[in-house]
């Protein structure tokens, strides 16, 4: 299994993550009931290990967390199969991956 797939996937997700949680605690955002600066600075955070590849496994499982609470938040609202869900769902998809291919190349857990 090659590093570098896991290190694409950290950081591609860890930026989308950061810029979930940039717009909550700078403008609120346009999310489904997750817009408190609380929720915004949880995902920064995940977002910041996420990037640096540090405890990458959980992480991953907190963004699988997140984005569940956004997948059933779309839900309530009947929005579930709407255009914005699939993104969420690719996403999740990507930090579950993590979970198991653990955060690959340039990731600070190699060397704990």
């Amino acid at each position: 299994m090659s590093p570098i797939g896991p290190l694409i996937i950290r950081v591609v997700l860890g930026v989308t993550l950061a810029y979930f949680g940039y717009r909550k605690m700078i403008d609120r955002g346009e999310s489904s009931g997750s817009n408190s600066r609380t929720y915004g600075a949880v995902e920064m955070v995940v977002a910041v290990f996420l990037v640096i590849g540090l405890y990458t496994e959980i992480a991953a499982l907190l963004n699988v967390v997140i984005l569940s609470i956004k997948l059933v938040l779309k839900a309530k609202e009947d929005k579930l199969f709407s255009d914005g869900v699939n993104y969420y769902i690719l996403l999740l998809a990507m930090a579950t991956s993590l979970i198991f291919t653990g955060g690959g190349m340039w990731a600070l857990d190699m060397m704990l």
